[in-house]
Formats: C-alpha cells, sequence, structure tokens
C-alpha cells in the first residue's frame, strides 16, 4: 500500500481528526491547516485545527474563526495530521498531544524532516505543504472547491514569496487549477503582501535602520527586539517579510535577521543565488530550504553575528 493510499485509509476509518501546525505559524503552517479542515468537513469527518497562537494575516481564510487555542483531552481524537513541521520540536504544545493521540500523520515539504508520524508523506521538490496537500487530496478523491482553493493558493502564493523561489513548472499548474474554482488571486496577493498597518511600517523602519552590511556589500543583517514589538503593540508574525529587504539590496547574496523572543533568538535566513542557507541552519540546529531556512538560539545578538557570518563566508564566491 502507497502512502497516499495509508493516508486515505486512515483518515476514512478516524471518527475525531485534530490538524495542528508549526509554532508562530506562517502561510503554509495557516494555509494548510485551514485547507485540509475544509476538506475533511467537506467529507463529514469531525475535525479541529489546533494553533495556540493564529497568524492574524490569514484571518481571511475560511475556518479561521474556528480555530481551537487550547486542548482539554488529546484522548478525544483518535488521529492527529501534522502538518509543514519537520519535527516534533517545530509542534510547540503541539507534541504533548501530538503523541498522546493513538494515530499521527505528517504531511510536510522540508528536506530536514525527521519523519516523526506513523504515516509521513514528504515531498521536498514540492513549494509548500499546500502544494503536497493538493496531491493528498486527489488520492482520497476529494474535489478542491473555492473555500479549500482560497487556503491552498495563500499558502503557496507565500512560500513561493509570490511564485519567486521554491518553484517548479508543476507549481504553477497547481496554481491553475486552484484559480479554477474561482478563487480572487489579486485580492489575496494584496492582502498578503501590498496591505500594512502604520505600525508594522514604523518597525519596518527600525529594521532598516540597523541594518549592516559585510562582505564587500553581499551580506546584509538586521534585528528588532522585544522591546520594538510592545512599543509598538505588535505581535511577533508582525515582522514576517522584513527579511527579504536585506535580501533585495542590490549585490546582496544573503540576509540575516535577528528577531529577539524572550530568553532567545529567532534567526531568518535568505539568500538569493547560491549560497544554501539550509546547511547553514542545520549548522545551529535548524533547517529549512535552500535559499530559505532559519533557527533558534541563545546565544547573545553579537555572538549569532559572528557564528552566522563564519558560516556564511565558507559558501560566499
Amino acid at each position: 500500500m502507497s502512502v497516499l493510499e495509508s493516508i486515505k485509509d486512515k483518515i476514512e476509518s478516524s471518527k475525531s481528526i485534530l490538524i495542528m501546525t508549526h509554532v508562530n505559524p506562517d502561510g503554509d503552517a495557516m494555509s494548510s491547516s485551514l485547507g485540509l479542515l475544509a476538506a475533511l468537513k467537506k467529507i463529514g469527518k469531525s475535525a479541529y485545527v489546533y494553533i495556540p497562537a493564529p497568524n492574524k494575516m490569514f484571518s481571511y481564510l475560511p475556518g479561521y474563526s474556528e480555530i481551537i487555542t487550547e486542548i482539554q483531552n488529546a484522548k478525544d481524537y483518535d488521529l492527529c495530521i501534522a502538518l509543514d513541521s519537520s519535527d516534533l520540536e517545530r509542534l510547540g504544545t503541539g507534541r504533548e498531544y501530538f503523541e498522546a493521540i493513538e494515530s499521527t500523520i505528517v504531511i510536510d515539504h522540508h528536506i530536514t524532516n525527521q519523519n516523526f508520524g506513523d504515516i509521513n508523506y514528504l515531498n521536498a521538490v514540492a513549494s509548500s505543504t499546500c502544494e503536497n496537500m493538493i496531491v493528498v487530496l486527489a488520492a482520497m478523491n476529494i474535489a478542491i472547491n473555492k473555500e479549500i482553493a482560497e487556503c491552498l493558493y495563500s499558502g503557496i502564493l507565500t512560500d513561493t514569496g509570490a511564485f519567486r523561489y521554491n518553484v517548479q513548472p508543476e507549481t504553477f499548474e497547481f496554481a491553475a487549477m486552484l484559480m479554477e474554482t474561482g478563487v480572487e488571486t489579486t485580492k489575496i496577493y494584496r492582502r498578503l503582501f501590498d496591505e500594512t498597518t502604520l505600525n508594522k511600517t514604523k518597525l519596518l523602519a527600525r529594521a532598516l535602520e540597523r541594518l549592516e552590511i559585510f562582505e564587500d556589500g553581499k551580506v546584509s543583517v538586521t534585528y528588532i527586539t522585544e522591546g520594538d514589538l510592545a512599543e509598538l503593540g505588535l505581535e511577533e508574525n508582525d515582522s514576517e517579510g522584513i527579511v527579504n529587504f536585506g535580501r533585495n539590496i542590490e549585490g546582496t547574496e544573503v540576509s540575516v535577521f535577528i528577531k529577539e523572543r524572550e530568553d532567545k533568538y529567532k534567526i531568518s535566513l535568505r539568500a538569493n543565488d547560491y549560497v544554501d542557507v539550509s546547511i547553514i541552519a542545520s549548522k545551529f540546529a535548524g533547517g529549512g530550504h535552500v535559499r530559505a531556512a532559519g533557527f533558534e538560539s541563545v546565544m547573545t545578538m553579537e555572538q549569532i553575528k559572528i557564528a552566522v557570518l563564519e558560516e556564511v563566508r565558507k559558501q560566499l564566491k
């Protein structure tokens, strides 16, 4: 029996399904979770999405208001499906529930995935978990309607940076298929990439003011603090996308964005043409994709800069 057949059989035989994703969920995490929720409800399944801190940027997606932020008893579910998560640690508080539920499925597109589910569907060539979700739903004979498509298109759009990276020919084919359901692509793009708030703009301004350039212009580094977010009344997800501004500078190959979070830092890495930032992230117990990766660290900010620059230099031309 193939992995996709196993997923189909397991979902069809389950009575109550819990969907979860990684901490600080991005577009792919939010969209794949809500897309799967809509699909499972379409076939009459009892399903729930657990996300302790939903990303408000995706509040326009169908099913967002149904997200549960707390779980009373993991035994209420007989199947848990983890999406867009490469390992158990990435599930945050969801890990204990994932491990407590009888059967588990993992669907992901990160090459660093540790296959931690009972059933694992991993296609690292795919642009996103949402792209993999299209394949899974096809295997389950679930027709994608506009509601499901709006979620999956949003995830593909964000994880490819509006079709700029992690793109294969089939990515456009899948996007075209989703568009045929009537998805308002222009509206989604504007919501995700053009619309912002005054305080988010102020946060970006602070990050740009702190921008440092290294290695003859090939590396950019900047940061924001918890104090920045608190002062501006913003949440962690409101800093999403700042890392790309450093990468967009002419001559820059790698952009490093450091974000203070409680007693540690979250580091986002982006590359343009040839540096494999997933290798760099893996040196610090992180992971991701060739041109987009990240990790967390308890080192000081200066120590992080020094350590990351040392690893970047190994790949610079």
